[in-house]
């Protein structure tokens, strides 16, 4: 898997999942752009560890459709060209039923469609003109095993994320005589920041325990399957949804 002279934009591209894809596209030799929301300091850190040189940090907010659209065109304007998008940005709030106010769960809903459904789409729709003019491209969707097993105390992000397997899957079809490729990644728990208080709370060894493994996957191993469905040779495996959780649901 080389990606020598490619570029590559990752959305939450500073921490947790999105940083190890980035670091590890820089590792093989693309030049990265990183888009984050709000935390410069950790875009900063991102970028002074990347392999190689020329790699970007975006800062915009992925539910907005009109930074999205700049975010796109900022990253062609400095590296010429955009040869592979990564959603990965998203967020995941907690909204149980039967605890939450309506006026909470309208909110939350809103929210996660628009960050986690909405914003990836307008990602691919920007990116696709661009890869459409210059004659193909790659697109990966980071989408979650919450799709298939359910999300019952945030069921926004489940149906968010079962969305983006669906759009993924529309847009490999639409896409796919352009010779852009478009496939997801749904991992399970993984050894992020955002995960760590409840792998190392009272929690941790059920979350663990539903992997014959016993543990959650790490951020390098989602970054591997994307990395696979980015590269030259993995064309016809376009539309295709990897499972990275460990055996800890299974389905066919």
């Amino acid at each position: 898997m080389d990606f020598t002279d490619k570029t590559v934009l990752v959305t939450g591209g500073t921490r947790g999942i999105g940083r190890a894809i980035a670091l590890a596209f820089a590792r093989k030799g693309a030049r990265v752009a990183a888009v984050f929301r709000s935390d410069q300091a950790s875009a900063d850190k991102t970028l002074a560890s990347l392999d190689g040189s020329g790699h970007i940090a975006i800062k915009a907010d992925v539910s907005d459709p009109a930074q999205v659209e700049q975010a796109i065109d900022q990253m062609v304007a400095e590296f010429g060209r955009l040869d592979i998008v990564v959603n990965n940005a998203g967020i995941g709030d907690y909204h149980p039923i039967t605890s939450t106010s309506y006026e909470d769960w309208q909110q939350a809903w809103r929210q996660t469609i628009d960050a986690n459904l909405i914003g990836p789409a307008n990602i691919c729709f920007c990116a696709a003109k661009h890869m459409i003019d210059q004659g193909g491209g790659r697109i990966v969707n980071i989408t979650s095993r919450g799709a298939f097993r359910g999300e019952p105390t945030k069921a926004a992000y489940g149906a968010s994320k079962a969305g983006l397997n669906s759009l993924s899957q529309s847009l490999a079809v639409a896409l796919g005589p352009h010779k852009i490729f478009v496939g997801a990644v749904a991992p399970g728990f993984v050894n992020t920041e955002l995960t760590a208080d409840r792998l190392n709370g009272p929690e941790g060894p059920e979350i663990k325990a539903q992997s014959p493994f016993n543990r959650v996957a790490e951020p390098e191993e989602v970054a591997h399957a994307v990395l696979f469905l980015a590269s030259e040779g993995a064309e016809f495996s376009t539309g295709t949804i990897i499972d990275v959780n460990g055996a800890s649901y299974l389905r066919s």
